[in-house]
């Protein structure tokens, strides 16, 4: 658990970060509404209340020399007693909750106005992704935890599905393992038998559970979004579908071995796609994403053909190749000395990959 003065630490560096985006732009001000975004300069403070929204009901208004978090008389009890943002570096600037509206023209007089998104001041949406998107030490320590956590609460779900019970069921079991850890399931995703093959994004479903499913988590915790799937299958797992699995963790594999410094997201689309096509299925690249960056977003930046976005060391990623009926996935972490799984779990199933003579064992579906 990190203290206070740590998490204040951060907050003063972010804040730096952020001026010296104003210096550069000519701005005296940037006002802050996406829920990413806040999470990134607060350190992690939890300011959304509808977890399914982008935009926060607290907003920061940061100037060369003041940083404001501004909310109303419903929020800031929490945000000044429990969460304790005061101490982190920020001014409570409170209006009561029917009084809300007028608080950033107030304290921003000025027209040179950034924002991150659309508005009528600069959108300076491209650099808080630039900005959030390489991890400081404070924060890869905190998403090693929580990755630890987001790993835990699927290992404990997919090993708790049985025959009949249904994907809702199933989907239940896994959000509230990852709030007993004190994570919020932001995306969980069931699919069972034949809507394994048929669907990439399967909402769960009151079907019930025959022989095969798939789990898929998005876990977040303190701004950080960890992602990860895993497949159990009851009884022997069929060749055709064992051949596909093997096939997709090499694809997963190289992906993650191709996770270099100074490489595109482009490139890493050219390395997926060239890895389907080496397995026999070139079509798998059309049919979905192959995953990007991550951090305070599922994704920060989706590996698309003309993406020229560079990857660089302390920033996190997950890949998610999938062909039919298989996907593989885990969170990663690049750092100065290579890539690092966040989400291994211990005593779960793994396939023995090698790529070039590096070994790189990937989640195997698991059998019961």
């Amino acid at each position: 658990m990190q203290t206070l003065d740590e998490r204040a630490a951060e907050v003063s560096a972010k804040l730096a970060q952020l001026r010296q985006v104003l210096a550069v732009r000519a701005l005296e001000a940037v006002e802050i509404r996406q829920t990413a975004n806040l999470a990134w300069l607060t350190a992690g403070v939890p300011t959304y209340i509808n977890i399914a929204s982008e935009t926060s009901p607290v907003r920061a208004l940061i100037t060369a020399e003041r940083a404001y978090l501004i909310t109303d008389s419903i929020e800031a009890p929490r945000l000044a007693q429990e969460c304790q943002v005061e101490a982190l570096g920020f001014e409570l600037a409170v209006q009561t909750w029917h009084m809300r509206g007028n608080l950033v023209e107030k304290l921003a007089s000025s027209s040179r106005l950034g924002q991150d998104g659309e508005g009528n001041g600069a959108n300076l949406a491209a650099e808080l992704q630039r900005l959030r998107s390489t991890l400081m030490p404070s924060e890869i320590a905190r998403l090693r935890m929580n990755s630890r956590l987001a790993a835990e609460a699927m290992h404990e779900a997919i090993r708790a599905v049985q025959i009949g019970q249904t994907e809702h069921d199933a989907a239940a079991r896994l959000a509230a393992e990852v709030y007993e850890r004190g994570g919020v399931p932001i995306v969980v995703l069931v699919a069972s038998d034949e809507r394994v093959f048929n669907y990439r994004h399967p909402l769960p479903t009151d079907k019930p559970i025959e022989r095969y499913a798939m789990l898929v988590l998005c876990f977040r915790k303190d701004g950080l979004v960890i992602s990860l799937t895993r497949l159990v299958h009851f009884g022997a797992v069929p060749s055709d579908l064992k051949r596909k699995a093997e096939a997709c963790a090499r694809v997963d594999a190289r992906l993650i071995l191709g996770t270099r410094a100074g490489r595109t997201l482009g490139d890493m689309f050219a390395l997926a796609r060239d890895a389907y096509a080496d397995e026999g299925y070139p079509e798998a690249i059309d049919e979905h994403h192959q995953g990007g960056s991550a951090g305070y977003m599922p994704r920060e930046v989706v590996a698309r053909p003309d993406v020229q976005t560079p990857i660089a060391i302390n920033q996190m990623f997950a890949w998610n190749p999938s062909i039919r009926g298989v996907k593989s996935e885990d969170s990663i972490l690049l750092t100065e000395n290579g890539v690092e799984i966040l989400t291994a779990m211990e005593g779960f199933p793994t396939l023995p990959i090698s790529i070039d003579g590096q070994p790189m064992p990937r989640p195997a579906i698991l059998e019961v």
